[in-house]
């Protein structure tokens, strides 16, 4: 029951951190971090520890489900050479280093060391997408660093488990190494590819609103059990159903569906997203608490490492940079690989890695410094999310990254114009073929052809246009009030059932919100 209590609680501060979070223009994540730290630090407050199969089973595959149904396919093509340069490389040099360095300043063996840069040397999924959900960087970039955050998993995970079997076994085979990246980046791959043909033969199929939701739900969770029982990469598969899913989604669901999906999935990451950044303040305090008992030090040591992987990240992003724009025919520039370099924040991915660190080695003797590996770890991701997190929206602007508002207009005004100019064109096909009377193709063609002018309107910046069309939806949302009173009104005087003021309250909510989306 204690549980249940502290999960509502966090959902509770979630929401009154979102709100803050919006008026103060900062991102959620760095701020629930802050939250759930500070609300640790309360006196009398019970200690929190989190499962790490929670973390990685229960809150993980649906949050990495939805940040790998945003990627572009189109652009991930564009990235892909300097994404396997970043997560191979990169990862590699940054488990190095990190481990160097926690070996130096902490006295830790260097197995235990090595672990502690494999759990942190991976850039994180839902930390990147929750960061990068609110800034307007271009999409190249965007794509960049959140493709890098999705498929590094492969390689931090082999680290990981080479790394923990040194610590728990005393060694490792180096020689299965080849052979494990393989089953775990091909064998992740394969269940993600299996999962996704026949998630979208099922939805295909499908036309009932609730069941194609649930089924959407449980995806993710079906990619993951599946890489994972055959020993592959979870994150891996869940990364692979999703973008090829995300890409045949219009073809497997009709408008509503996908309205309904929209709502759910919203939710569901709101939900998630507020728990698990909340838990890694939390628990914070709890880990230090414990560690303070063998008077440990950890701030220094946490301030170091958290150091060494931006400086790493920085020392191997701006010389592939430069290098890139030197084969391409321009100047280096500092804008793209600093804002790359410091986007590379940790999170969830990272914690549930420390989290399942084993208690003892094969012997059943404890793990040494396995405490001081988890709260640094744990620090390190805090560090990440609050210092990045605060700090990167002010980075991309000092960069002049930031995609104007005008431009984003422009290209959703220009999408609206070519999709009725290709719904005229249709139209006058059928009327060509007299396929319905002539009072519904007149009817049809006012409305397209309303849609065409707007649309030109706006591509040609004409001045007043904007005012129109406020004044449009405003009289037009004045109306819908009206007819929603009436509405109800004939619901209370017995003229018309439940069901009818559902379906028609729908239509009425459907056609309120397209007002917000049309030129």
């Amino acid at each position: 029951m204690r549980s249940v209590e502290i999960v509502l609680g966090l959902v509770v501060l979630a929401t009154v951190v979102a709100v803050g979070a919006r008026r103060l223009r900062v991102p959620a994540p760095s701020l629930l971090v802050v939250a759930g730290l500070l609300v640790g630090l309360v006196p009398g407050l019970p200690a929190v520890r989190v499962p790490p199969e929670v973390v990685s089973l229960v809150v993980l595959p649906p949050l990495v489900y939805a940040a790998g149904e945003e990627m572009s396919w189109r652009m991930l093509r564009a990235v892909w050479r300097p994404v396997t340069l970043l997560a191979v490389g990169l990862v590699l040099a940054s488990a190095a280093a990190v481990g160097a360095v926690a070996a130096s300043v902490t006295g830790m063996s260097w197995t235990m060391g090595l672990l502690l840069g494999t759990v942190l040397a991976s850039t994180d999924p839902v930390a990147v997408a929750a960061l990068g959900r609110r800034l307007s960087l271009p999409s190249r970039v965007q794509t960049l660093v959140q493709a890098e955050s999705l498929f590094n998993d492969a390689t931090s995970l082999l680290l990981y488990k080479l790394a923990v079997a040194a610590a728990v076994a005393g060694s490792f085979s180096a020689g299965g190494a080849m052979g494990e990246f393989a089953l775990l980046a091909g064998g992740g791959a394969a269940a993600g590819a299996v999962t996704a043909l026949v998630v979208g033969l099922i939805r295909s199929r499908t036309e009932d609103p609730v069941l194609e939701t649930v089924i959407a739900l449980l995806t993710p969770y079906l990619a993951y059990v599946l890489a994972e029982s055959a020993h592959a990469s979870g994150v891996t598969a869940v990364v692979v159903a999703a973008v090829m899913l995300g890409r045949k989604a219009p073809a497997l669901t009709n408008a509503g569906i996908r309205l309904q999906l929209g709502a759910v999935w919203g939710t569901v990451i709101f939900l998630l997203e507020s728990v698990v950044f909340s838990l890694i303040g939390l628990e914070l305090p709890t880990l230090i608490r414990e560690l303070h008992r063998s008077a440990t030090s950890y701030l220094v040591p946490a301030v170091l490492l958290a150091a060494t992987l931006v400086a790493v990240r920085v020392a191997w992003v701006f010389p592939l940079s430069a290098l890139q724009a030197w084969r391409g025919g321009r100047r280096p520039s500092w804008e793209v690989p600093a804002v790359v370099s410091w986007a590379g924040a940790r999170g969830v991915v990272p914690l549930a890695a420390a989290l399942a660190i084993p208690l003892t080695t094969d012997s059943d003797a404890p793990l040494g410094s396995r405490d001081l590996v988890v709260v640094l770890a744990t620090c390190v991701i805090a560090i990440s999310l609050v210092v990045q997190g605060f700090t990167l929206a002010p980075l991309v602007r000092a960069a002049r990254l930031v995609v104007p508002e005008e431009q984003g207009r422009r290209e959703f005004a220009l999408a609206r114009l070519r999709l009725a100019l290709a719904a005229r064109a249709r139209l006058e096909e059928l009327a060509d073929l007299e396929a319905a009377p002539a009072v519904v193709i007149e009817r049809l063609r006012v409305g397209v052809q309303d849609r065409i002018e707007r649309g030109e309107l706006r591509l040609d910046g004409q001045d007043g246009i904007d005012g129109i069309l406020a004044d449009y939806r405003r009289l037009r949302r004045d109306l819908i009030a009206a007819e929603t009173a009436e509405l109800h009104r004939l619901h209370d005087d017995g003229e018309i059932g439940e069901t009818t003021v559902r379906e028609v309250q729908r239509l009425l909510d459907l056609e309120d919100t397209s007002l917000d989306r049309s030129p």
